[in-house]
């Protein structure tokens, strides 16, 4: 029974009654055949795009690797694709993000470092506390000598509503630790991510 499928306190049939309210709102009929699913598409679609209400991030980081021949150098992973929503009009934020750290004694797979991405941006946000949290997740797990964030992302509250400007992107970072205090290696994860000026990759 959708009544049933109850999601933080609130059931299915409530959250699909929301919808309905919001169409008649905007002056729809929501019982009209081509509207008549769509209550319950979006509430599915919500369950997707906010699935990282449920997600630990930290957890993903817990299963780390020592046996790395002594590697102690910087690691980069770029260009991880994510889909993320503002807070302030639950308009669509769609980006990359670049994430760095410089070991100290413990690597972890790669795919972990997209997941942490992936369970913070499914979440309502800004991009800036989206690139500290995803820092201080990396910082507090895995403790590097050093932790690079870069987000570079199109929020569509600005290009489909209010100032209408469309191609532009929003850059926010955050470095840490040696990323943040040594020229040398902060200047090689910039030259790894290359960003080319704040243009996203296609």
């Amino acid at each position: 029974m959708h009544g049933q499928d109850a999601r933080n306190g609130v059931s299915r049939t409530d959250a699909e009654e929301a919808v309905r309210t919001l169409l008649r709102w905007a002056g729809e009929d929501p019982a009209r055949e081509g509207l008549a699913d769509t209550p319950r598409r979006v509430v599915k679609a919500y369950g997707d795009w906010f699935s990282g209400y449920a997600a630990d991030p930290e957890a993903y980081l817990g299963r780390t690797f020592e046996e790395v021949a002594g590697y102690d150098e910087l690691i980069v992973l770029r260009d991880i694709a994510f889909e993320s929503h503002c807070e302030h009009h639950m308009a669509p934020i769609i980006g990359r993000a670049h994430v760095g750290y410089l070991p100290a004694g413990r690597v972890v797979g790669i795919s972990k470092l997209a997941r942490v991405v992936d369970a913070y941006a499914r979440r309502f946000q800004v991009q800036e506390k989206l690139t500290a949290q995803i820092a201080d997740c990396i910082e507090t797990v895995l403790a590097p000598r050093g932790v690079a964030v870069v987000i570079d992302a199109r929020h569509q509250c600005m290009t489909t509503r209010g100032v209408h400007r469309r191609g532009v992107s929003m850059v926010t970072s955050t470095l840490r630790g040696t990323l943040r205090d040594d020229a040398r290696t902060r200047g090689e994860f910039l030259r790894f991510i290359d960003i080319d000026g704040g243009k996203q990759r296609e």
